[in-house]
């Protein structure tokens, strides 16, 4: 177990797979008492099995970020609970798929009520929770997606875009309080959502080409970079967007071998 985070009350949602899950795995590695959150017990008590048997400690709290109320409600009482809240990662999702000119007002409203709705209730509950201990870290993730036009994922593009600029403001409003905010931008990585575009060998063999590492990555990569900005190690860091992506974002082409 390392010390990195000791002490220290972290909030995850989307904690139930993928990179969630990672990242309260990192967390309660490093000393944290994780709470994760997500709309599901079941794969919440999983994680937490986990997290317990190797000797950490972690709470669940069942809440879909989508619903203001809920969402606010849970981040609240794990402060309550627990006399602090000190580390918040803004990590649930959802999106749509599809044309622009066949997609509904619906799904275009969908991909932003947990990923831009749920950031802002997030951060703007943990600001008023971080403010009065005088600080805090608070950890939003972003995509790829959202620095890029991505055909057929329009909806979730601009809401993934939207967040790094939210993130940015943010920063600006919480760092006279020594409340940090950055965003973590990760591109493909193997987790239950990429699923269906990793589903052969010839599909993963084509992602991979278009990556500068010549790799898909790995969901404890992005807890890494995301337990690096929660930490103290990053005391004098905030308002970044960092890519966690092997590269993909700093090419403008792709030569194909």
């Amino acid at each position: 177990m390392g010390t990195r985070l000791n002490s220290k009350v972290a909030f995850i949602t989307g904690a139930g797979s993928g990179i969630g899950a990672a990242t309260a795995l990192r967390f309660a590695e490093e000393g944290a008492l994780v709470v994760l959150c997500g709309r599901r017990i079941e794969p919440l008590e999983a994680v937490a099995a986990q997290i317990r048997d190797a000797g950490g400690r972690a709470e669940c709290a069942v809440a879909d970020v989508s619903n203001e109320a809920a969402y606010v409600a849970a981040i609240t009482a794990a402060a309550e609970r627990n006399g602090r809240l000190d580390i918040l990662v803004n990590n649930a999702m959802a999106y749509s798929w599809g044309a622009i000119d066949s997609t509904s007002t619906a799904d275009w409203h969908s991909n932003f009520a947990t990923t831009v709705d749920g950031t802002f209730w997030g951060t703007r509950t943990a600001m008023s929770l971080m403010r009065v201990q005088g600080s805090g870290s608070i950890i939003n993730i972003a995509s790829i997606c959202g620095l890029f036009g991505t055909p057929w994922m329009a909806g979730y593009s601009a809401a993934k875009a939207a967040v790094i600029n939210f993130s940015r403001a943010a920063a600006s409003e919480g760092a006279s309080h020594n409340i940090r905010c950055n965003v973590v931008i990760p591109g493909v990585v193997e987790t239950p959502a990429t699923a269906g575009m990793l589903t052969d060998d010839k599909t993963r063999l084509n992602t991979e080409k278009l990556i500068p590492l010549k790799r898909v990555g790995q969901p404890v990569e992005v807890a890494n970079a995301i337990l690096f900005l929660a930490s103290d190690e990053a005391s004098y860091i905030t308002g970044a967007s960092l890519p966690v992506d092997g590269g993909r974002s700093s090419e403008l082409y792709t030569v194909l071998e």
